[in-house]
């Protein structure tokens, strides 16, 4: 879809897109007395998630003007995620009526800056309009064509500069979708590193990839554990965005958890779900997208992501519950369940960011827990953390994105659950607190580096269409990373 900028004028509109709160109502900027009249008519009151429609003749003009309205619900409790999701809806009722342009009216509120508003509104309409349909025989037909965001002068350069912003936020989430939605037979450790590869050529960061020798060379053996059972050998993919190379003191790290498929390993899965686990690498996709974003508004900060990709499955030579192996750091590890791998592989991927990549400060992104979806449900990312600093700049890049993020904590006796007698940690510390001794798990790597730990197993994806994201993948954690790096500018 295209998306573009537009100084508004009555005389070249579209059909409209009128955007209303419900204090609003009355006073708004309504295109005429017949519009406000047709839609007030229909019960319209501004309250989130309404839409009406209308269809009217504007003055001086012969051929009718479709107008969409969407409720911002109460003016106080205006954000703008609100904002996505009520552009969302407007553009379900714009499908429904056939429509081919919209032109949004210029942002009139004093509650939002026009330029937030004009990201907010490109990022809910490129994620809207995605579809996973390569594999479709028959692809669904869309109308919506373009879309007009207007503004009037003094609001020029914000907008302007609002839509580039969320044109790269958008493309960079579909980016991301499109991994996850890729299956498993396709989206392999190899096929991971090849798209990262692609990204970093379109949009400028370095890639390196090194191969399972590669990874020996290192130490990984962690790493290399969970992935020995799958003919489809492991790939430990290395992103780059010098972005400040004269302060190389100050690297953000960010690790993607790459398990392209996870069986569970020899601690089986349930057959019921499993096709989902193809969404084990949605934390790998989140690093990529974001690494993509940030390389292409070249953001001045040194930004290195790693992703240890592999398939954790089922064969004579995988690892087994009991084992006691190694990890990149030293430390030794008793493996109680074989679908504990997540944290194996990041554990090695935290270690090599550190030692390797000079990373100053950590941010992992990982499907790690089922957990979590029973404590926050598929609404809200789960973090960990060591330094509440970094938290409240997550919470800063949350308010941005309008991805929803929630500390848990971390006090010293949940990392008793993680000891045994007979190994330096075990990979499960029991059924109670999952999510929170998983991250935990990974703590014992971040050699005291300020540190965000992302569980996004809930967030990840959808089991049904929402106001402007589909069933699938969601793309979860490419806008948090952008914004939470924006922190540092």
């Amino acid at each position: 879809m295209e998306i573009r900028a537009f100084e508004f004028s009555r005389d070249l509109v579209e059909d409209l897109v009128l955007l209303v709160t419900e204090e609003d109502l009355q006073d708004y900027a309504w295109p005429s007395q017949e519009v406000k009249t047709l839609l007030l008519a229909q019960g319209f009151s501004g309250k989130s998630g309404e839409t009406a429609a209308c269809v009217y003749v504007p003055a001086g003009r012969e051929t009718p003007v479709k107008a969409v309205a969407g409720g911002l619900g109460k003016g106080e409790e205006l954000t703008l995620e609100k904002v996505r999701r009520a552009f969302g809806s407007v553009l379900k009722q714009a499908e429904k009526l056939k429509i081919q342009a919209l032109t949004v009216l210029p942002w009139a509120s004093e509650r939002l800056a026009p330029g937030d508003v004009a990201r907010a509104l490109t990022e809910a309409g490129l994620l809207a309009a995605y579809r996973f349909e390569r594999y479709l025989g028959e692809k669904k037909e869309r109308s919506l064509r373009s879309l007009q965001i207007g503004y009037t002068p003094e609001q020029e350069v914000g907008v302007i500069a609002g839509i580039k912003l969320g044109q790269a936020l958008g493309e960079a989430t579909n980016l991301a979708r499109d991994l996850v939605n890729e299956p498993a037979n396709v989206m392999t450790p190899a096929r991971l590193a090849a798209e990262a590869q692609k990204a970093g050529e379109q949009y400028g960061f370095s890639v390196e990839v090194l191969d399972k020798e590669e990874i020996e060379k290192l130490g990984m053996v962690a790493f290399l554990e969970v992935g020995k059972a799958s003919v489809n050998e492991p790939r430990l993919i290395i992103m780059r965005h010098l972005g400040d190379p004269g302060n190389p003191e100050q690297v953000l790290g960010l690790v993607g958890k790459g398990m392209t498929f996870d069986s569970g390993g020899l601690s089986l899965k349930q057959a019921q779900g499993m096709h989902t686990m193809k969404y084990d690498m949605a934390g790998a996709a989140a690093v990529i997208g974001a690494m993509s974003a940030l390389s292409r508004e070249k953001v001045r900060l040194n930004v290195v992501a790693v992703v240890a990709a592999c398939e954790n499955l089922v064969s004579g030579t995988g690892y087994r519950p009991g084992d006691i192996i190694g990890t990149m750091a030293g430390k030794s590890v008793m493996v109680e369940s074989t679908d504990a791998e997540g944290r194996l592989t990041l554990a090695d991927a935290i270690h090599y960011i550190i030692t390797k990549e000079n990373a100053s400060v950590v941010v992992d992104a990982a499907t790690l827990t089922g957990a979590v979806i029973v404590a926050l449900g598929n609404i809200t990312t789960g973090v960990i953390t060591n330094d509440s600093g970094l938290y409240e700049r997550l919470q800063q890049a949350s308010q941005q994105c309008g991805e929803k993020v929630w500390q848990l904590p971390s006090f010293p006796e949940y990392k008793e659950q993680n000891k045994t007698p007979h190994a330096d940690l075990r990979n499960v510390g029991g059924r109670e607190a999952g999510t929170i001794t998983a991250g935990l798990f990974l703590e014992e790597f971040v050699q005291d580096k300020p540190w965000l730990h992302l569980d996004i197993a809930g967030t990840a994806f959808a089991s049904k269409d929402g106001d402007y994201l589909s069933e699938g993948a969601t793309g979860a954690g490419v806008r948090l990373l952008y914004h939470f790096a924006e922190t540092y500018l």
